[in-house]
């Protein structure tokens, strides 16, 4: 994790050396946001244990890849994995339980049901039976697909990807050597068969895999791999004849790690580095030598093979390496005759465009491999610092060097790279990509192409999977490669993202390919296995894989991309700015005591944090300290680490500094609110002040927290605003911010509630304001949150209900059965009717507890709206009268009257129709512009403040309100101005009207007319 990310995230990444260092023997309980591998809890026990303590519970849980936690059905029996009892855990230790994966759903119904089992167990309670059970899981799923995803213009988000097959055939040399290197793999996997241990089975099984993949991969791999292994089974045969000589038996177990077949799929998914150390440790140690005879066969067995290996790799002979020649000559030269050399690519594709100045990733699984083409490209290349390399065994600053160098450096060509650059890097900046060797789980092919085919990418990505013919597993692949390229023809780009959901009659690629390796010599099991992978491909598989009717998708066509657009563009024009926290922050601390100077543009230097400030931290803080200065905080992302200045700490919601002023302020100040203020408003040139209440509005049902009370399903704060004819409104959006405080030489607070204008504020207006959010606005909010939960919960219920009854049916069903054949004399071992009974039982338990929550759930109240405070709004008008001035005072001549106002926004409404546009006017919601113009067919919004000033006038007044909406969205406010001259007008439209924010104090500027009009265009 980089600096800039940790300062916004504090995540902490869980170590051995932080669970060994926790203080109270518990590291879960000193740390609230934590990163953890799933591997690294399924595995561990003592790590559950600590998660389980009482206290140990989260408000959220995120699993990424949550697939991972997956259960498989066999017959009658349910295989729950480690990852998947993982899953279960965590689902208790916390109240939101996020799952995040991209093949939720690999073809089979019960599997995914026992998968939706960690969300909600009563739901999916049971094993699966076909025809009974039904699962709709639309209220618990979001799911789009890639290809589906449109960008707010209507256009696709990603662009079209496309694969090629480049086969190859072997040299004589390198066909003997695959050949004696397969049948000596082939040989072992039969002797470790025979050992009658499963887990000896699987480590030398798996070792042996590691081998046929070293062997497809590259000369320099398989030489190595060998002359490793023969020279750890010589070390282990001297240790042998040492203990057979001293009269001590010998033991021909592993001393490495030893896997069954889950650990074996664990390694599958584990990062690059864990698979390469545990894939070395096991290679060189495991065999299936049962004497000190067998063992020295087999050493023998090794000579000759390394012998073999190292013949190929003195010749340089490599098939596989040409064509990659041949591709990054087509790719990196512009060949004089068309782009038709480009390996693989028929003229019905879209050609890449060969360049000097691409980018291309290369994929290898080993690091042997890795290091030997590094040097072959760079040589043929000309220039060493052309290729970088990422691998597992990189630090992450190392990695993310390499990441950068990619992207960024115009000297860098080519990114060679393990499955450690698989997942978790963007790598966009290419969009061309090689497999250089084919993983054994095809869900690798889209993690891989997933690198480059990411959202930002503009060109078509193009990937070529390089595959030898006429070998066992080269045969497998290249008719699951030909299978893909038809569907993908048929189907689209979509065909890449079901890649891991594939199954081969219930089977895995792996298992497969394993399957060619050993007995692929038999026409037969060739014939069976091309087979098997055709099937794999049907289309009307594909297209249910793809739909997943089983589950919830939603559809994002072309209309509703234009309703979330609208949606976003406004709250984008309303959100929290940076410089919002900075003008906050900046004053809040001064009061506090604190120390700032500012020493480069938003850069600040804290020279001193007072007492108060570092003692509220350690009572309120869970994460990093406050510290007794900083060298530089800053308030924007982008001023963190500028070049040549120090590191900034990240000022943000969240920072320890930040929180610890808030709270003080709020506590100092927390009953200003209820003794109220007064407010002005400059652009009112009335007499008649109004009040405006804050209050806080809160939505319970009738379930009870941990601690007792009512669970709070939706908290919200309202603006009521009433004036002296009796009129009562529901405010939008801070409208306080558009209001100055009374400055020093002003009327009084006394002096102005004195005034007749004033006489009809009273203490009854609090209950009126009370009345009309009761009557008016707390429906609103209630019907909205009800309305939406409701459904859900009756959904849930239903679905609940459905279920349980299901499997109560099934086990009374069962009981009675089991009953019967008691009675006849007929036991059952595994199951006996009282067991069936007691589950029929439970489950029936099960359903009234969790009916009677859901029934509390749907008891949906609005408590009472509190007034949290209250603002007597002055308008500027009155003050003017107060003091004896008259309305043609400069103030009052930088007011809009509501007449121009008026017809102003008339002028303007019609000028956006007549360009085409949608206009709508908003100035009565006070929203910091006037006019709401939409852009038809794309909901892009158009933000317009519209001014009307007469002829000569000098200055226009724009709120602060205004100001920020204007820097919140730049390319999309425009300041329209109309110029009244007699009877005529003329508009001007003003874009980026405003520079910068205004002072924290500041509620209203007073721009130049005659400098704004200079810089106007006409409306467009």
């Amino acid at each position: 994790m980089n600096s800039t990310a940790g300062s916004i995230c504090p995540f902490e990444i869980l170590t051995n050396d932080k669970l060994e260092a926790a203080r109270t023997g518990n590291w879960f309980l000193e740390t609230n946001l934590v990163i953890a591998r799933l591997d690294k809890l399924s595995r561990n026990q003592d790590v559950q244990e600590k998660l389980k303590a009482p206290d140990c519970r989260w408000d959220l849980v995120v699993c990424d890849e949550a697939h991972k936690m997956s259960a498989s059905v066999f017959g009658h029996e349910v295989k729950y994995t480690k990852r998947y009892k993982l899953g279960q855990l965590l689902s208790t230790l916390t109240r939101h339980f996020l799952l995040m994966t991209a093949t939720p759903h690999n073809g089979k119904e019960e599997e995914f049901q026992l998968f939706m089992a960690l969300l909600d167990g009563d739901r999916f309670e049971g094993r699966f039976r076909d025809g009974v059970h039904f699962s709709d899981a639309s209220d618990l799923m979001r799911r789009m697909v890639k290809e589906n995803l449109l960008k707010f213009d209507a256009t696709p988000l990603f662009p079209e990807r496309i694969a090629y097959t480049v086969p190859y055939k072997l040299s004589n040399t390198e066909a003997k050597l695959y050949k004696e290197v397969t049948d000596y793999v082939s040989k072992e996997f039969n002797r470790a068969e025979a050992l009658q241990n499963d887990k000896r089975a699987g480590t030398v099984g798996f070792a042996l895999t590691i081998l046929q993949r070293r062997l497809a991969s590259s000369p320099e791999a398989i030489y190595q791999s060998l002359r490793r292994r023969r020279e750890r089974l010589e070390s282990k045969l001297r240790e042998l004849e040492i203990l057979h000589r001293g009269g001590v038996a010998a033991s021909f177990a592993p001393t490495g790690p030893e896997l069954d077949a889950e650990d074996v799929e664990d390694l599958e998914d584990a990062p690059d580095n864990e698979v390469e150390n545990t894939a070395e440790e096991i290679l060189d140690q495991a065999t299936a030598a049962g004497s000190i005879l067998e063992l020295k066969a087999e050493i023998d067995t090794l000579k000759r093979l390394e012998g073999l290996a190292l013949s190929l790799r003195r010749t340089g002979e490599d098939r596989k390496w040409n064509e990659l020649a041949k591709l990054l000559s087509a790719i990196f030269t512009t060949p004089s005759g068309g782009n038709g050399t480009i390996p693989g690519v028929s003229d019905a594709d879209p050609l890449p465009k060969p360049s000097r100045h691409q980018k291309l990733v290369i994929f290898t699984e080993h690091r042997d491999t890795l290091n030997y083409l590094e040097e072959r490209i760079s040589t043929r290349l000309g220039r060493k610092e052309a290729v970088v390399t990422i691998h597992g065994a990189m630090g992450r600053e190392d990695r993310m060097k390499a990441q950068e160098a990619f992207k960024h450096d115009p000297q860098v060509r080519v990114l060679l790279a393990t499955d450690a650059a698989g997942e978790g890097i963007n790598l966009q900046r290419a969009h061309l990509m090689v497999n250089y060797d084919l993983p054994w789980n095809p869900n690798r092919i889209e993690q891989r192409f997933g690198r480059i085919h990411r959202i930002g990418q503009t060109e078509v990505c193009h990937l070529w999977n390089l595959v030898a013919e006429e070998t066992r597993e080269g045969d497998v692949y290249r008719t699951l490669l030909e299978k893909l390229e038809q569907a993908r023809q048929a189907l689209g780009g979509q065909v890449f993202d079901v890649l891991g959901k594939l199954q081969f009659e219930g089977k895995p690629l792996r298992d497969l390919l394993i399957e060619a390796v050993r007995y692929g010599e038999r026409p037969d099991v060739r014939a069976r296995l091309t087979q098997v992978v055709s099937n794999a491909f049907d289309p009307t598989q594909l297209r249910d894989l793809i739909e997943e009717r089983a589950l919830a998708h939603d559809t994002m066509d072309a209309s509703r991309v234009f309703r979330v657009r609208e949606e976003m563009e406004r709250d984008e024009a309303r959100r929290l700015q940076p410089h919002y926290i900075e003008s906050f922050f900046l004053e809040a601390f001064k009061q506090l005591g604190g120390s700032v100077k500012q020493r480069e543009p938003r850069r600040y230097e804290v020279t001193h944090v007072p007492a108060s400030v570092r003692n509220r931290d350690r009572q309120i803080g869970v994460g990093e300290p406050v510290l007794t200065r900083y060298e530089r905080i800053a308030f924007e992302k982008d001023l963190i680490s500028p070049q040549g200045h120090p590191l900034a700490a990240f000022i943000c919601p969240g920072h320890p500094l930040l929180d610890a002023t808030i709270d003080l302020i709020l506590e100092r100040n927390r009953d200003l609110l209820r003794r109220g203020a007064i407010l002005v408003d400059e652009r009112d040139p009335g007499t008649s002040p109004r009040v405006l209440f804050y209050l806080e509005h809160k939505i319970q049902d009738a379930s009870l927290t941990r601690s007792g009370d009512r669970h709070i399903i939706s908290n919200r704060m309202l603006y009521i605003e009433l004036d002296t004819n009796d009129n009562t409104r529901h405010m939008h959006y801070a409208p306080y911010l558009d209001y100055r405080p009374l400055d020093e030489d002003e009327p009084s607070v006394e002096a102005i509630l004195a005034r007749p204008e004033c006489a009809w504020i009273n203490q009854s207006l609090e209950q009126k304001a009370q009345q009309y959010a009761v009557a008016r606005v707390v429906p609103e909010h209630l019907t909205e949150v009800r309305s939406r939960r409701l459904e859900l919960i009756t959904k849930t219920e239903a679905a609940v209900k459905e279920r349980l009854t299901k499997e109560i049916i099934y086990w009374d069903h069962r009981a009675e059965e089991l009953k019967l054949q008691e009675q006849a004399g007929k036991l059952n071992a595994r199951l006996n009717s009282g067991e069936a009974r007691k589950r029929a039982d439970a489950l029936q338990t099960r359903l009234q507890k969790r009916l009677e929550e859901l029934e509390l759930e749907k008891q949906i109240s609005a408590l009472p709206p509190v007034v949290a405070g209250g603002v007597l709004i002055v308008p500027a008008g009155l003050l003017a009268a107060m003091k004896g001035e008259s309305l043609t005072s400069p103030m009052a001549e930088s007011v809009d009257t509501q007449a121009v106002a008026a017809k102003a926004r008339s002028i303007i409404i019609q000028v956006e129709r007549d360009l085409g546009y949608v206009p709508v006017d908003r100035e009565h919601e006070k929203l910091g512009y006037d006019i709401e113009s939409r852009v038809p067919g794309t909901g892009k919004l158009r933000f317009i403040e519209v001014k009307g000033r007469v002829a000569g006038a000098d200055t226009i007044t724009v709120t602060k309100n205004e100001i920020l909406t204007s820097l919140n969205k730049p390319d999309d406010f425009i300041l329209a101005i109309v110029e009244f001259d007699s009877d005529a007008h003329r508009v001007y439209y003003v874009r980026r009207p405003f520079q910068r924010e205004p002072d924290f104090g500041v509620t209203s500027v007073n721009y130049s007319f005659a400098d704004l009009l200079a810089r106007a265009e006409v409306p467009r």
